[in-house]
């Protein structure tokens, strides 16, 4: 197994979470966990899965707990490749995900959508 890897970034408004590894039953909790400590309420979360080789129902059950907490603004995923999109698209849990194709369009998602909530500058 490959150990999970997690690292952060601020970004001018919410965070950008790195996940690398595999999620797996041992350490779905310790993503949870990570995050949260993360998160600040109302601002985005952006998660980079680009380096997520494998995932289980674990981990798919810590990334929707992630989308429930992070709302609103919610949870944004970016670069889902390989044997993770295959768990998000046969459990039909794509679709209902924020799921971008790059790192960059996920972040220029989230600061969209948190722009777009703030009041007009007068």
């Amino acid at each position: 197994m490959t150990p999970l890897k997690l690292e952060c970034r601020q970004l001018i408004t919410g965070v950008l979470i790195t996940i690398a590894g595999e999620i797996d039953c041992s350490n779905a909790g310790r993503l949870e966990s990570y995050t949260t400590q993360r998160h600040l309420p109302r601002q985005p979360v952006v998660l980079d899965l680009s380096g997520l080789t494998f995932m289980d129902s674990s981990g798919l059950h810590a990334l929707l707990r992630l989308d429930a907490a992070a709302r609103p603004p919610g949870l944004y995923l970016a670069a889902v490749h390989a044997m993770p999109a295959r768990v998000l698209q046969i459990t039909r849990v794509w679709d209902a995900l924020n799921v971008h194709p790059t790192v960059e369009e996920a972040v220029e998602a989230a600061l969209g959508d948190e722009i777009a909530g703030l009041p007009e500058s007068p």
